[in-house]
């Protein structure tokens, strides 16, 4: 039996978490779950996006499951998903890009993952208005070599792992020579350590150019915050977009699994929404924990209901949707 903190989010997050939950427990693997919330459900019940109970749990289970939870724009609380990425030290941020047959796309056969460092440079919180009139704002990007070390080793030794061949270091030292210049210095120096991988480095705007024309050229990507914010949601267009897009953040001690997606209230509680990111988080999750064989049924039994196209939501068959509960029951289905 493991024990496992489940936010279950804003918006959709309640309805997507509850199909992952219902999928886990449909593979066999007992879990306890610990429901908190976070967010805009939390700034509701306890006026705090972020309670210390969900922290504590975090820290005591080291693992959870997290819904989408919503961060307000320009104004009001700080994004409770970089807190937790703060808080627990989360430095890597893991997102891949994976093609399913029966998704209508420009390109088949995408197999990658971004590697996102997660703490530092434009995210890290450091910005302040420079006058009383607040007509400018700074932000500053702090870039260190302890963490682009360690966001770098763990993408290599990630390519060692799992036999893939090819790490690209994304940046912009060109033009930000000192942190970005920092980045690529380290990921060089690294590389020197892992004969057995290719590795090559991208300036970041042709790197966006080379995805779109030719996403098969690449493998494991790993770059800054910033960077990798943008090109994880990319690459996610280039396999059928967010829906399908599920993401890891992982420290030293805590893993947090989560659907990458906004919490799209305008559709919240109307059973239209597609499950699949938060599911397939589910099964990175179980692989995390080493329910691997449970973790590859999950994956092939999303596979196997995207193809058949029978009982997929809206965004993957505009024709005939199904929705949410239903799409998830077919999952359930194509496991056994």
């Amino acid at each position: 039996m493991y024990t496992i903190t489940l936010i279950p989010g804003d918006g959709i997050g309640p309805e997507i978490s509850t199909a992952a939950v219902k999928v886990i427990e449909a593979t066999g693997v007992k879990v306890d779950w610990e429901y908190h919330d976070a967010g805009m459900t939390a700034i509701d019940k306890f006026k705090d996006p972020l309670p210390s109970q969900v922290i504590e749990s975090i820290q005591r289970n080291q693992v959870a499951l997290k819904g989408p939870l919503t961060t307000p724009i320009g104004t009001g609380f700080r994004s409770v998903n970089v807190a937790l990425r703060k808080e627990f030290d989360l430095y890597v941020n893991l997102r891949p890009a994976k093609s399913f047959e029966g998704v209508e796309s420009h390109w088949r056969d995408i197999d990658m993952i971004v590697f996102r460092e997660n703490t530092e440079e434009f995210y890290a919180g450091i910005e302040h208005y420079i006058d009383p009139a607040k007509s400018a704002a700074e932000t500053i990007g702090v870039v260190t070599r302890a963490g682009s070390e360690r966001i770098l080793r763990y993408a290599f030794e990630y390519a060692r792992k799992h036999k893939r061949k090819k790490v690209t270091i994304v940046h912009k030292a060109n033009i930000l020579k000192f942190t970005s210049g920092l980045f690529l210095e380290v990921g060089k120096k690294l590389a020197e350590e892992y004969p057995d991988i290719e590795t090559s480095d991208k300036i970041i705007d042709n790197m966006c150019m080379q995805l779109v024309m030719n996403p098969h050229q690449f493998d494991l990507i790993v770059t800054t915050n910033l960077f990798g914010d943008i090109l994880s949601d990319l690459c996610s267009g280039l396999v059928g977009g967010l829906g399908l897009a599920p993401g890891a953040n992982i420290g030293y001690k805590v893993a947090m699994f989560e659907a990458v997606h906004g919490s799209a209230p305008d559709i919240a509680g109307k059973n239209i929404a597609n499950p699949c990111a938060i599911i397939l988080a589910s099964a990175m999750l179980l692989r995390h924990i080493g329910e691997l064989e449970a973790a590859t049924r999950i994956e092939h039994a999303v596979g196997t209901t995207i193809k058949e196209k029978h009982h997929v939501t809206r965004d993957l068959n505009p024709s005939k949707p199904v929705g949410t509960q239903e799409m998830t029951d077919a999952i359930i289905l194509n496991l056994k």
